[in-house]
């Protein structure tokens, strides 16, 4: 692989209109192939709603506010920190490619490597890197002995703007074994260790300008920036951080601001996730490479930035063999069904009930107890109404099948353990249950005892403590019981396993249609103390 070093004899020239100390980055984190526009509920958005000034985002959308912000501003890049896969019925279909072409039409000029860039294996990731006219970045990983991308991917690169040296650094999540399927030939590293490494080779290739695309969210970034000096800025991704002056969701200021060791400043900015926004950082440096000033706000895309029209027509064509798919009607619900993640990564959640329910009750013949699903597997809410075979698969986009287990319950408790250790970090493992309830506190340290009780229905229908040493018959999805997610005990432990059962959505959608109209609900199955 290439250093950051030997890349500086072949920096990029980007072509700008003025010589500026001031650089505007434009950037997206977590896209996950929302293609089209989308609802409130982060979900697909029909085309009445969509004339009618009721959706956000897109593609289309995104190339109008790109090209006029890149008019307005001096020197500009535009960046992504990860995640431009899995989502939609438009990766299910064509994989990597679209959000390739895509990228390329809106003229990106970096990308950081996501968890979700390795949902396929390493040959769907490299495949969408040699299509992509930009550089792929990823510090934290060793993939020396990866033939699909050792040679296509860097740790850092450097591009020359306006004269001015500057240095980008690309980070992944360093638990990507657990969260996606990189394979055995990428060996994850510590992002700091790794950043710390690339700031020192970029300093000494006398780069004085260092932003790091951080796949590794918001939380690690805060950790980053006061452990490392000399980096700028830190475009975030992976955990859906919106970050604004103006938002009332705001998890903090755009950009958040953290004391470097030797005294420095280093910006932290990220725009919440699915292309509903546009961040935009302007940034001014001194002639030494300080920054001096650094402000901006992410760009909400409503209604009020007007659609690319040839970029919208190429997405009509490429949806044309989708839409019989994701427009079959399969069922109604009389309200919205609560998906969002803040809900589902920390507690009992709508959409999680109805997908927990409808994988116990697809087994239930099976001499099967309990369903866990993670929260992290649930990626929309859906509204009321027809609910369309397209709306369950964004939902649940991941093309996962049920997996059927036998599990003591002392594992299963040791799951539900690992499921809440990292509430904190908003991670995907939090479990989702049917068949059991359970209570949890965030008072004891992870992995230490936040299982309060854990209860199952007894021969009579009332709720009692689940049996340690009892064999339960567990239903979860092929990803958990592989250890996705944390799940180790799923993989390691599991007796009489069958991991091939029917696809995940067809569950829901069968469950769904039985139901006649259904009608969402929280029932206390999941409390925290």
């Amino acid at each position: 692989m290439k250093t950051p070093i030997a890349l500086a004899a072949a920096t990029m020239l980007l072509s700008t209109t003025a010589l500026a100390e001031t650089l505007t980055i434009l950037h997206t984190n977590d896209f996950h192939s929302r293609v089209e526009p989308i609802s409130k509920y982060d979900s697909g958005c029909s085309a009445e709603d969509n004339d009618a000034g009721k959706c956000f985002g897109g593609y289309a959308r995104l190339a109008t506010a790109i090209r006029d912000a890149r008019a307005d501003a001096g020197t500009s890049i535009l960046v992504s920190a990860g995640d431009q896969f899995q989502g939609s019925l438009f990766y299910t279909y064509y994989k990597g490619q679209v959000a390739a072409e895509m990228m390329n039409a809106l003229g990106y000029d970096l990308m950081a490597v996501g968890n979700h860039e390795f949902n396929h294996g390493p040959e769907t990731l490299g495949a969408f890197v040699k299509a992509v006219e930009f550089p792929v970045l990823m510090a934290n990983a060793d993939i020396a002995d990866e033939p699909e991308l050792s040679d296509v991917i860097e740790r850092s690169v450097i591009i020359e703007l306006d004269g001015k040296m500057v240095g980008f650094i690309g980070l992944t999540p360093d638990d990507n074994a657990d969260l996606s399927s990189p394979g055995p030939n990428v060996i994850f590293q510590d992002p700091i260790e790794a950043v710390a490494r690339e700031v020192a080779a970029l300093e000494a290739a006398g780069v004085d300008r260092i932003v790091v695309l951080s796949h590794s969210g918001h939380a690690v970034d805060l950790r980053l920036a006061a452990a490392v000096d000399g980096i700028d800025v830190i475009v975030g991704g992976h955990s859906h951080t919106l970050l604004s002056n103006e938002s009332d969701r705001a998890a903090g200021p755009y950009p958040t601001f953290v004391d470097t060791p030797n005294g420095g400043r280093t910006a932290i900015v990220q725009a919440y996730a699915y292309g509903k926004y546009l961040g935009r950082l302007n940034v001014t440096f001194d002639e030494d490479g300080v920054v001096t000033d650094a402000v901006g706000e992410p760009i909400l895309m409503d209604a009020s930035v007007a659609e690319d029209e040839t970029i919208k027509a190429r997405i009509k064509e490429l949806a044309a063999p989708l839409d019989e798919i994701r427009n079959q009607v399969v069922a109604r619900s009389a309200a919205p069904i609560d998906g969002s993640r803040e809900s589902c990564r920390a507690g009992e959640c709508e959409i999680g009930n109805l997908v927990a329910d409808a994988m116990l009750d697809s087994v239930k013949d099976q001499g099967i107890d309990i369903a866990i699903q993670n929260g992290g597997g649930l990626r929309a809410s859906i509204d009321a109404g027809e609910v369309t075979m397209g709306e369950i698969l964004t939902v649940l986009p991941f093309q996962n099948v049920l997996s059927t287990f036998r599990l003591s319950g002392a594992d299963v408790v040791a799951a539900l353990e690992s499921g809440v250790s990292q509430i904190e970090e908003g991670k995907g493992r939090f479990p989702q249950v049917a068949g059991l309830r359970y209570a949890f506190t965030t008072e004891a340290e992870p992995m230490a005892g936040r299982i309060l009780r854990v209860e199952v229905p007894g021969a009579d229908g009332e709720w009692v403590p689940i049996d340690e040493e009892k064999m339960y018959g567990v239903v979860s999805n092929n990803f958990m019981r592989g250890g996705g997610d944390g799940y180790a005990v799923f993989r390691d432990n599991a007796e009489d396993a069958y991991d091939f059962g029917p696809a995940l959505e067809d569950i829901v959608a069968e469950y769904m249609i039985a139901s006649g109209e259904y009608a969402p609900f929280t029932d206390g199955r999941i409390v925290q103390e």
